[in-house]
């Protein structure tokens, strides 16, 4: 078979490749093209791979500022994070699933950070008032969340990395943080640990009061004693989690597990236990969730709840497309349940 001619550029080198140019070398109408580029469902799939395919081999690039005053529209959408955010593994994961859900589409995502200065809503308003993106998905939810209120009052699309107190008509991805707590508590009790420290995320977050609510459920069910720690929390610096998870031992030596809601805080927590002549899974189990494999290589006997944050930002890519271009839709909505560690907990 006969290698596949690469299509050539435009004759003038410095002419910047146009939906004209493609149209020439397809043989296609410029509208076609257009369509094609923008995954139209009434464009067969070999016509948009060889719309798509010239337009890569000939550098061609959307003019944004002309699509925008021609459609109302930026083909981007915004993944809205704060600075301090765990990057090296869940962010991480979850900005590479949404890039990848969002290839050969129409749209493409821009990353916007807001820092320690700034309220969460700070970046929602900048994207919103500016209209630099089509649509925005947000973390680090809250019960009752000031960016989902400002949203909806200006009909802007837009998905939940989380739940609301009232999220029946959000379009959401959520990890199951209430069952995440049973399942750990179910496990370090077969394990014979009745003395379990929690170190919970920052209170104001939605997952952080399911997580102890699930723990409060547990507790109850099986006889065991939770305590959430004080003084830190799974967001904080590592070496505050460490001193804070130091006073607690101070405060109640029989402490014999540890859940952590992050795998910064499962780290630090290991080391505040070795610094006390503790050995995990010895003398004290740790259990945590991560999305990336890392926690088993860094202490063998850690337990270990994965979250699969790669499907948490393909449905997310895919929620939000649709709140953007089907807006009378129902929403997409999905929870996600952790794998049990054992399944002796009954619900």
């Amino acid at each position: 078979m006969a290698a596949r001619e690469k299509t050539k550029r435009p004759k003038n080198e410095t002419e910047r490749p146009t939906l004209k140019t493609i149209a020439r070398l397809s043989g296609l109408a410029v509208p076609t093209v257009s369509r094609a580029l923008s995954n139209a469902p009434d464009i067969g799939d070999s016509t948009k791979e060889r719309v798509k395919r010239i337009a890569d081999e000939i550098g061609y690039r959307r003019d944004r500022t002309a699509l925008r005053l021609r459609t109302g529209k930026t083909n981007v959408v915004a993944l809205v994070i704060g600075a301090n955010t765990d990057v090296m593994n869940h962010t991480a994961r979850l900005i590479s699933s949404i890039a990848l859900e969002l290839r050969g589409t129409s749209y493409h995502m821009i990353v916007t950070p807001y820092f320690e200065d700034q309220t969460p809503l700070d970046p929602i308003k900048y994207i919103v008032e500016t209209g630099s993106a089509d649509g925005v998905i947000i973390n680090r939810i809250q019960p009752d969340d000031p960016r989902v209120a400002y949203l909806k009052e200006h009909n802007f699309p837009y998905v939940l990395h989380g739940r609301t107190a009232n999220c029946e008509n959000d379009p959401y991805f959520d990890f199951d943080n209430r069952e995440f707590a049973k399942v750990c508590i179910d496990a370090l009790n077969d394990r014979g640990r009745k003395n379990i420290l929690l170190i919970a995320p920052l209170q104001d977050q939605s997952y952080a009061l399911e997580m102890i609510a699930g723990a409060e459920d547990a507790m109850k069910k099986l006889g065991v004693k939770v305590t959430t720690l004080t003084g830190a929390t799974s967001d904080s610096e590592s070496e505050a989690v460490t001193e804070a998870v130091k006073d607690a031992f101070e405060v109640d030596p029989e402490i014999d597990a540890i859940i952590a809601a992050s795998p910064p805080a499962a780290i630090a927590a290991t080391l505040a236990i070795e610094s006390l002549g503790h050995d995990v899974g010895d003398s004290v189990d740790i259990v945590s969730k991560e999305a990336i494999p890392f926690l088993k290589a860094f202490r063998s006997k850690m337990l270990v709840v994965h979250e699969d944050v790669s499907e948490a930002g393909s449905f997310l890519s895919r929620a939000l497309m649709r709140a953007i271009d089907q807006p009378d839709e129902e929403p997409m909505q999905h929870l996600a349940r952790p794998e049990p560690l054992n399944r002796s907990y009954e619900n």
